[in-house]
């Protein structure tokens, strides 16, 4: 069975990610780190209690035994300034995945992207160009496997307060307007179960856009 460690467990992808994972039977032990314990009781969970998410070295050793990692911490644009938006997006992840690389060769690491990340670099929309950045980061890793996943707007199954005006309008909209949005859209358990599944199995596609995420999720 799998050992997962999973980032973002308190959060509207991470937390279904986390449900998933201690249900699922190929799962054998649920690693979560946490600024703070989430009052969760299961037998298959372990919290790592971890204050600075752009340092491990004093967590190193409880990551050593690690099969697959969810990275589903994010930020959304306009939330924080510009120099902490990058910091979230590319260096969190990526001093992460720096670590676990080096601790365990064949992990599996799984990133949660953003659809119109740019693989270029280029693009002048702050969103676009740090996923872009943060993907080919992961890349340069040379991970034995590594997904990363694009969903366009998330619907969050479990209510939330939303983040803005515009995610409150989404989310009133989504349903009515399922048939239209289907391509650009997906829900954060279709999201989640995606996830685990293409990371439980052997994959060539690294790369999974909103349509692909939705296909027999």
């Amino acid at each position: 069975m799998k050992t997962v460690l999973i980032l973002g467990a308190s959060g509207m992808v991470g937390g279904e990610v986390l449900s998933l994972c201690l249900q699922n039977h190929q799962v054998g032990k649920v690693k979560i780190i946490v600024r703070r314990p989430l009052g969760i009781i299961n037998d298959k969970l372990e919290e790592i209690i971890h204050s600075d998410y752009y340092n491990y070295s004093t967590i190193a050793d409880r990551l050593k035994d690690v099969d697959v990692c969810y990275f589903c911490i994010g930020v959304y644009t306009g939330a924080v300034p510009k120099e902490e938006f990058n910091k979230i997006t590319i260096d969190m992840p990526f001093e992460l995945a720096k670590v676990l690389n080096k601790q365990n060769p064949n992990i599996t690491f799984c990133l949660l992207s953003g659809a119109g990340a740019d693989s270029t670099e280029q693009s002048r929309v702050l969103f676009a160009k740090a996923k872009g950045i943060a993907e080919n980061r992961l890349i340069g890793l040379g991970f034995n496997r590594l997904y990363i996943f694009r969903p366009g707007y998330i619907y969050p199954v479990t209510p939330r307060k939303e983040p803005n005006i515009w995610y409150r309008l989404f989310r009133i909209l989504y349903k009515p307007l399922k048939g239209i949005m289907k391509s650009s859209s997906v829900t954060s358990v279709q999201l989640a179960s995606k996830m685990i599944a293409v990371s439980l199995s052997e994959n060539e596609q690294v790369i999974f856009e909103n349509m692909d995420i939705i296909k027999s999720s």
